[in-house]
């Protein structure tokens, strides 16, 4: 038993230091396999006539190839301001910056900044780190004998989904509360009465199939108040509705409901249809 037990353990106390080793390299290695799985290459696809076109993404490191004799153009954003340029390696690579467009001042939304590098010699490799009031770009310099990008530049994904959001929301705004129906088709014979809150309804209409309650701008300032339908025997019932701007779709006709708000002191406001007015208006 003995002399099968030697081999065993002699073989785990050789095993150890190689283990250690490993276990010593191996953040080094996690680092150099991130650094390869956060790098992209040019592409064929990406190529606008000369210019290298990279989606931006933050994280991301951008490989730009530069070669002696050769100046590559690194274009920001235009409306883009440059806060700070810093290289790994400035002994052997010439950095500097100039803009183009904007107004002689050198200011102004189309303002491009362009960040220019040229290497001293071929095979070399250094990074680049671009700081801006928007963002912060990684760059991966590597210089060749011959080969290099002329320019380099990004579109921004992220960015162009806010404008489409934001150029939705805008229409969405502008958008009639009430589309589609006659103003002489409105029912404005509603009676409101109550508590009055900075938040109380300035009026409240209807088009025959849904109601809207209408509230000042101050609405969107504060805590919404909930609304209840009041049956027939007096108790608030759950009604569906939505907000929109500072308008309250109410998706049925009710003859009287309540606007409340807070827990201890409430705040009422009550709403009631005028079941037999007199004309509706335009009529």
């Amino acid at each position: 038993m003995k002399l099968i037990l030697l081999p065993a353990i002699a073989g785990m106390v050789l095993a150890c230091p190689a283990l250690a080793q490993e276990q010593a390299t191996s953040p080094l290695k996690t680092v150099r396999s991130a650094t390869r799985s956060a790098t992209v290459e040019p592409v064929a696809l990406g190529f606008i006539a000369g210019a290298q076109i990279y989606p931006f993404s933050e994280g991301t490191i951008f490989t730009g190839y530069a070669a002696p004799g050769l100046v590559t153009d690194i274009i920001l954003q235009p409306g883009e301001n440059l806060v700070a340029v810093a290289s790994g390696d400035t002994a052997r690579w010439v950095i500097g910056d100039t803009t183009s467009g904007g107004s002689g001042s050198g200011s102004g939304k189309g303002k491009q900044t362009h960040v220019l590098v040229k290497p001293f010699s071929a095979g070399l490799r250094t990074n680049l780190v671009i700081t801006t009031d928007r963002r912060a770009y990684h760059v991966r310099l590597v210089s060749t004998s011959a080969t290099a990008l002329s320019s380099m530049r990004w579109t921004y994904p992220q960015d162009e989904l806010l404008a489409v959001e934001r150029k939705a929301e805008a229409a969405q705004v502008a958008a009639p509360v009430v589309a589609g129906v006659a103003i002489d088709q409105l029912n404005f014979n509603y009676a409101i009465s109550g508590d009055r809150p900075g938040w109380r309804p300035l009026r409240v209409f209807d088009d025959g199939v849904k109601t809207y309650v209408e509230f000042p701008a101050s609405l969107g300032v504060g805590e919404a108040p909930p609304l209840f339908v009041l049956g027939a025997d007096g108790k608030a019932e759950l009604v569906n509705y939505r907000q929109r701007d500072r308008f309250y779709v109410v998706d049925c006709i009710f003859d009287a409901a309540e606007l409340r708000l807070g827990l201890k002191k409430s705040q009422v406001v009550r709403i009631d249809r005028v079941l037999h007015p007199a004309k509706r208006r335009g009529a």
